[in-house]
C-alpha cells in the first residue's frame, strides 16, 4: 500500500511537468523542406478548414466574412442616411393620433415610407448615378475615387437638411465630442462618422415636432368628445369609442394622407 502510495504521488508530480513539455514539441512546426507557402496545419495542430488551407487563403476567408456583414448591415446604413428616419416617424405619428392601432398595417406604413424615401431621394441617387457610377462602369475612374463621389451628395443631402431646420446644433454637439483637431470651418472638413448622428438626431427630432402639431386637430375631438359625455353623465362610456369615428371622418374628409404625405415632402425642400 504504500508503495503504490508513492507512485501515485510520484505520478502526480511528474506528469504536469512531463506533458506540458510533449504538447509544446508537438505544436512547434518543423522545417520545411521544400520552399513551398505554409499552411495553417504548420501552426496550428487541429486545422478546421482544412489541411491545405494557406495563411493567405485564411485572410482571404475573413475579408469575405467581413464583406458580407457589411452588406447585411448596407441596408440599415442605407436607411438611416436617407428621408426614411423623418418619414416612418411622422407616420407612425399620425396613426397613434387617429387612434386606429394596427390600421394601417405596419407592412403597408414602412411600405409607404420606403417608396416616398425612394421619390425623396431621387435626385441625390440620379446625381450618384451620373458623378459616380457611370464613370467607374466606364472605367474612366478607379474604386476609391466613385466611392468618394458616391458619398459627396449624401453628405450633401444630409448637412442640407441639418441646415434647413436649423438644427445646427446637434452637429455642433457632435464635432465638440469627436474632439475634432483642428476644428471644421466648412462642410467639406466635417468627417461622415460626425455628420451621421448629427442627421439622425435632426430627424429624429424633426419627425417629433411634426407628429405634435398632426396630434393637436385629434386631442381637440377627444376633448370635445369627453366633455359632452360628462356633460350628459356618460362617464362610463370610453370616449375613445365616440371619437375615432368622428377622427377618421375628419381625416377623410380633408383628405389627410395627401395632406400629409405632400407637406411631410415638402418639409425635405427648402423655401422656393
Amino acid at each position: 500500500m504504500k508503495k503504490t502510495a508513492v507512485l501515485l504521488v510520484a505520478l502526480l508530480i511528474i506528469l504536469p511537468l512531463i506533458v506540458p513539455a510533449a504538447l509544446a514539441t508537438d505544436l512547434i512546426p518543423s522545417e520545411p523542406e521544400t520552399d513551398q507557402r505554409s499552411t495553417l496545419s504548420d501552426y496550428f495542430p487541429f486545422n478546421l478548414l482544412g489541411p491545405d488551407m494557406t495563411v493567405d487563403d485564411a485572410t482571404t476567408t475573413v475579408e469575405i466574412l467581413v464583406l458580407l456583414t457589411i452588406l447585411s448591415l448596407a441596408p440599415s446604413i442605407l436607411i438611416m442616411v436617407t428621408a426614411f428616419t423623418r418619414i416612418v416617424i411622422v407616420l407612425s405619428f399620425t396613426r397613434s393620433a387617429m387612434g386606429t392601432q394596427s390600421m394601417p398595417p405596419n407592412q403597408v406604413m414602412v411600405g409607404l415610407a420606403l417608396f416616398l424615401t425612394v421619390f425623396v431621394m431621387y435626385p441625390v441617387y440620379e446625381e450618384i448615378k451620373t458623378d459616380a457610377w457611370d464613370p467607374y462602369a466606364a472605367e474612366e475612374i478607379q474604386l476609391d475615387e466613385m466611392l468618394e463621389r458616391t458619398m459627396f451628395p449624401i453628405r450633401k443631402f444630409m448637412y442640407e437638411q441639418i441646415r434647413l431646420k436649423n438644427h445646427e446644433e446637434d452637429l455642433i454637439n457632435f464635432m465638440n465630442i469627436a474632439r475634432l483637431d483642428p476644428y471644421p470651418e466648412s462642410f467639406e472638413e466635417i468627417p461622415t462618422r460626425v455628420l451621421i448622428p448629427a442627421f439622425i438626431t435632426s430627424e429624429i427630432k424633426t419627425g417629433f415636432i411634426i407628429g405634435f402639431l398632426i396630434y393637436i386637430p385629434f386631442i381637440v375631438i377627444d376633448m370635445v368628445v369627453a366633455s359632452a359625455l360628462m356633460s350628459m353623465g356618460m362617464m362610463m362610456l370610453p370616449p375613445v369609442m365616440i371619437s375615432l369615428p368622428f377622427k377618421i371622418m375628419l381625416f377623410v374628409l380633408v383628405d389627410g394622407w395627401n395632406l400629409t404625405v405632400g407637406t411631410l415632402v415638402e418639409t425635405f425642400r427648402g423655401p422656393g
